[in-house]
């Protein structure tokens, strides 16, 4: 009986070894050879803080800004906001009337508060019209882009706060600028965190 046995208990551990130690470490190891910084969970470390390898944050997830001196991201509905360990979206359709109107508690804000917010604080008339992405909330809820539209909006509100000309915020934009994926896929945007950081760079010279 043994004899038969044999050959299936040296199979599982020849097999487990390959695909569960050997196979991950290999493809790993491939990964941190020639993709570092995605291996790596896409980190950013400020220029600044070179030196003390303080992590701003990740190009792929994320992060509230509300001073109005920065661009700010696209609304989250990702745990109590931004969370990387409830990532997730609402599930609303376009005609649920959450969705719009918001809950009758306050614990969720409908599409038309967040319009209503958004032209506030970037002195846009009532009647104007918004960027989508300014106003609903990715599947992820951790969305780290936003379309051009949008951060051309709220480049007047951080010009006039930094006191900056628009004309050096529109350069700056343009150079973050990511194009469509493979020239038709998505849409042009900018990453929130890189256009940050490279918003205090110019700031500081």
């Amino acid at each position: 009986m043994l004899k038969h046995l044999y050959p299936a208990f040296a199979a599982t551990l020849i097999f487990a070894c390959l695909t569960g130690i050997i196979f991950p470490l290999v493809v790993t190891g491939i990964g941190a050879l020639l993709f570092p910084t995605q291996a790596r969970g896409s980190l950013v470390i400020a220029e600044g803080d070179q030196s003390s390898g303080k992590i701003s944050g990740s190009t792929l997830i994320a992060q509230e800004f509300k001073n109005p001196r920065y661009f700010q991201p696209r609304p989250s509905a990702a745990g109590s906001g931004y969370s990387g360990v409830a990532s997730g979206g609402t599930n609303l359709g376009p005609t649920s009337d959450k969705f719009i109107n918001g809950a009758a508690d306050h614990s969720f804000t409908g599409i038309k508060e967040l319009a209503s917010v958004y032209r506030k604080n970037n002195d846009l008339p009532e009647s104007a019209l918004v960027p989508v992405d300014a106003v609903t909330r990715s599947g992820s809820g951790l969305d780290p882009d936003i379309s051009l539209p949008n951060a051309f909006i709220q480049m007047k509100r951080i010009a006039r706060v930094r006191k900056t000309s628009e004309e050096t915020l529109s350069a700056l934009i343009e150079k973050n600028r990511e194009h469509r994926l493979l020239g038709f896929i998505g849409e042009p945007r900018v990453n929130v965190l890189t256009l940050n950081l490279a918003l205090d760079k110019i700031s500081h010279n």
